[in-house]
């Protein structure tokens, strides 16, 4: 199904590249981290090549609910519990320097940009607010604490963040790249030599490679099978439905999300670990039917979400051992911002200038968390699963049947195949059959 950021969005096509080239940058993936790096880079006057496996704009970026915050679920009183104020604030600041950013560029280009207030809210827990609001307070931002939001339950309290924004991820696209040196249906195989990255007919020698890609799918470096997994969300559009005035989203990890684009409604959630069962859209349809009875669907789409052991992106040096391979990925549901913070670190890297925020994201930080047991776990299972239909040409984990969306979902790392067996979602470079 194609999401609401579809309609009447004419992104230019980009030829695919054939032979052989050398560039300075290779940036692996178009979606939006790799297409601000692009941008970014060319400021800043950086020869690169941007590869694109599909259509730019094509995966997890024409499937979001684009929203512009720093305010990623309750998560500064946790990490300043966890990791400590400072890395809470510099957190803090790289995403609403982020927000900043995206201000000045939405500038000049018509992609429904909008400022607007951002809201997480509790069912039941106002003292997981209370302590959110002061927190985010004692870290330099003003939030504040409201008991009443325009959604049609009650709710224990919820924490504002003002000024920050949303917008049409397809229509931003379509304003900035026709300026970016971009090469669709060039889907990268493999990397050779540290250097040379392998397609079906091209050749591509590059000094530095991002792997812009969504899930790392280079295994033999950075161990990000151990240490992401994927999550499916789900997303409705409603007609005549309320018009909300902000961007909301329920504290629980299924919790529902909120918001309006034009004069529709969005409702998230429904949300699953891939390859597991969730509440899909039926969650969100039941809801709308019982809240919005005078509503109607227009457009329901679903995105792959890769999630890392901490909460926080991996964004630098792919591992420890390779200066010249870089990573951004991990982003938790928050892409928007994710892809600005990529872009902003990993330009300053590749131009050598020191980036203030760059330790915080750092992929080769610790990952003695619990979630890496609970991944390593349920590798071992499906790998000793031997009555699988079929298996992911990744790492060979048993996929299972998505009923609702008609796929084979890898439960392990997160890729999907079409019905046909054609990849749908990586960290797999093949198709199934």
């Amino acid at each position: 199904m194609k999401s609401v950021w579809t309609e009447n969005v004419k992104i230019k096509n980009f030829r695919a590249l054939e032979g052989t080239v050398s560039t300075d940058v290779l940036i692996i993936g178009g979606g939006l981290a790799g297409l601000l790096c692009a941008y970014y880079l060319g400021e800043a006057g950086v020869p690169y090549v941007l590869a694109e496996g599909n259509r730019i704009g094509s995966g997890i970026t024409g499937n979001t609910t684009a929203k512009i915050t720093s305010q990623h679920g309750l998560i500064y009183d946790k990490l300043i519990r966890k990791s400590g104020a400072e890395t809470a604030k510099m957190y803090l600041d790289a995403n609403e320097l982020a927000v900043a950013k995206w201000a000045e560029l939405c500038k000049n280009i018509p992609c429904g940009y909008e400022e607007k207030s951002s809201f997480v809210y509790s069912l039941t827990d106002r003292t997981a607010v209370e302590n959110e609001v002061s927190a985010v307070n004692k870290l330099g931002l003003k939030a504040d604490f409201t008991e009443h939001i325009p959604l049609p339950f009650e709710i224990a309290g919820a924490i504002e963040f003002k000024k920050q924004a949303q917008f049409n991820p397809l229509k931003f696209i379509e304003g900035i790249s026709d300026r970016l040196n971009i090469y669709e249906n060039t889907f990268i195989n493999e990397i050779r030599d540290k250097n040379t990255a392998i397609t079906d007919n091209a050749e591509i020698k590059a000094k530095k490679i991002i792997v812009a890609s969504h899930f790392p799918f280079i295994n033999k470096h950075g161990g990000y099978f151990l240490k992401m997994y994927q999550h499916r969300s789900y997303v409705i559009a409603l007609e005549n439905a309320a018009d909300v005035g902000g961007m909301y989203l329920e504290e629980i990890k299924n919790g529902f999300s909120f918001r309006n684009y034009e004069n529709l409604l969005l409702i998230g959630g429904g949300d699953h670990k891939t390859g597991k069962t969730g509440g899909n859209w039926q969650a969100l349809r039941e809801f709308a039917k019982k809240n919005y009875p005078e509503a109607s669907e227009k457009y329901a789409w679903a995105a792959q979400d890769c999630m890392s052991l901490d909460g926080l992106p991996y964004i630098g040096n792919y591992s420890g051992k390779t200066p010249d391979l870089y990573v951004a990925s991990g982003f938790n549901k928050w892409g928007m911002t994710s892809s600005m913070v990529s872009a902003m670190i990993l330009t300053d890297m590749i131009t050598g200038k020191e980036n203030q925020y760059a330790k915080v994201f750092r992929p080769d930080r610790s990952v003695l968390k619990p979630q890496l047991l609970v991944n390593g776990v349920s590798a071992v299972g499906n790998l000793l699963n031997f009555t699988a239909k079929h298996r992911c040409p990744h790492m060979g984990c048993a996929l299972k049947w998505n009923k609702a969306e008609r796929s084979w979902d890898c439960p392990c790392h997160g890729s999907r195949f079409e019905q046909n067996g054609r990849l749908a979602d990586n960290p797999a470079t093949g198709d199934l059959f």
